[in-house]
């Protein structure tokens, strides 16, 4: 018998006191691959969305997985996933008080859905009713209750496809019994392993001393490794549960991902600095620049450590490049930050006799009072040096506890155009 293969999209089934995506995806495919029907889960996919989406789950992410089915038997898949999803939205009842309710969507996708979905859920807002338009008009299956604000993030997972160089992240779960308490994984644990497995990435925070594979929140999942294949967030894993300093996991799922690929930014771009920088509450700053013209506010929050304080040392003429995220009032959100061409500096005025030169009033020369020389009025400048920064290529980022899942490190290349 031939075999077919389907694409299925889950999102928003948590809320921010309970629930996990990834928890809920993994038990579907569980009941999907149980030998039953036949059907076989070939790849998962972890899809991470629009950071200024009015509405986010926590990470902000959908998942999406391709199923290899037997020819004739995607009716009878339908049918599981309606049953599974019946019983979802009977869990989830209990918290359609909150204030910020789940709203699962789940979607079954048989042929190639518009790649739009995904780039236009990564990069900008995505009006709902627009977007269950467009699947109602394409014939695809959705399940969903009341709400249908999950169809954004499901519709974007099932229209993403891995890239070469697209990341992987192996998520562990908890044991049910100890969901609420505080988990097991020790900071040396963490440091260790990024130097055991040196193909994994973004695990700790070398300038705060944390790890960064826990969540902080009351979910099911106990880690994610993040790193460059299949097999290296795999064999991290399994040493890591043969330490006796971290939590015991019996249930893990590995994930191809659209981590760290910068699908959410333009490129670099380029500009003159117009303003000095202004100062706002929080110890947040921003710039005013000139692209092409056009005056653009530049925002750089105190969270981005370097990127905000090389961007409080700019001038007026200075040029710099920068990659940053539309926000939804125009301004860009610094992500990164670099110093191209900068204007001289004005340090002090000129010295002599070891000390500096006194005005002797206005329209008249400066003044030594120590041996009367004088001097026509002009000021010591200096070039400002970047690398001060501790900038790679002169490029400057926020710490890695200060990054967001999208974010492509410098250390994964120069930023592209």
């Amino acid at each position: 018998m031939s075999r077919d293969t389907v694409v299925i999209g889950l999102d928003d089934t948590d809320h921010p006191t309970a629930g996990c995506t990834t928890d809920c995806f993994d038990d579907l495919l569980n009941h999907l691959s149980n030998g039953k029907h036949g059907f076989t889960v070939v790849s998962r996919r972890l899809v991470r969305l629009w950071p200024f989406a009015p509405r986010r789950t926590r990470g902000n992410g959908a998942l999406s997985a391709v199923i290899e089915l037997d020819s004739g038997t995607q009716q009878i898949l339908r049918e599981e996933c309606g049953r599974w999803f019946d019983e979802l939205l009977e869990k989830s009842e209990p918290f359609d008080s909150e204030s910020t309710p789940s709203s699962p969507v789940l979607i079954i996708c048989d042929s190639d859905p518009p790649l739009n979905w995904y780039t236009e859920a990564v990069m900008s807002y995505v009006e709902l009713n627009s977007r269950i338009h467009e699947i109602e008009e394409l014939g695809i299956t959705m399940y969903s209750g009341e709400r249908k604000w999950g169809a954004i993030g499901a519709s974007a997972a099932v229209a993403w496809s891995p890239v070469r160089d697209s990341t992987w992240e192996l998520i562990a779960w908890r044991d049910d019994e100890n969901i609420g308490t505080e988990r097991v994984i020790t900071s040396q644990a963490v440091k260790e392993m990024e130097e055991l497995h040196p193909r994994t990435f973004v695990n700790r925070d070398p300038t705060k001393g944390k790890g960064l594979i826990a969540p902080r929140t009351p979910c099911p999942v106990l880690y994610g490794i993040r790193g460059d294949s299949s097999e290296s967030v795999e064999q991290a894993h399994f040493w890591l549960q043969l330490r006796s300093d971290v939590e015991n996991s019996m249930r893990y799922a590995i994930h191809v991902t659209n981590q760290l690929s910068d699908d959410h930014v333009n490129g670099s771009s380029s500009g003159t600095v117009l303003t000095h920088p202004e100062h706002t509450k929080g110890a947040h700053s921003n710039v005013t620049v000139s692209v092409r013209g056009i005056a653009t506010k530049l925002v750089a929050f105190s969270e981005g450590g370097p990127v905000n304080r090389l961007l409080r040392t700019l001038h007026p003429g200075d040029r710099i490049s920068w990659v940053g995220l539309t926000a939804p009032d125009d301004s860009i959100h610094l992500e990164r930050l670099s110093l191209q061409d900068s204007v001289p500096r004005i340090t002090s005025r000129p010295l002599c006799c070891g000390k500096t030169m006194r005005s002797s009033g206005s329209g008249l020369p400066i003044r030594c009072l120590e041996c009367g020389n004088t001097s026509q009025r002009f000021w010591l400048s200096q070039n400002h040096d970047p690398d001060s920064f501790g900038s790679i290529e002169d490029w400057v980022e926020p710490t890695p506890s200060n990054r967001r899942h999208l974010a492509r490190p410098l250390k994964m290349g120069i930023p592209r155009d």
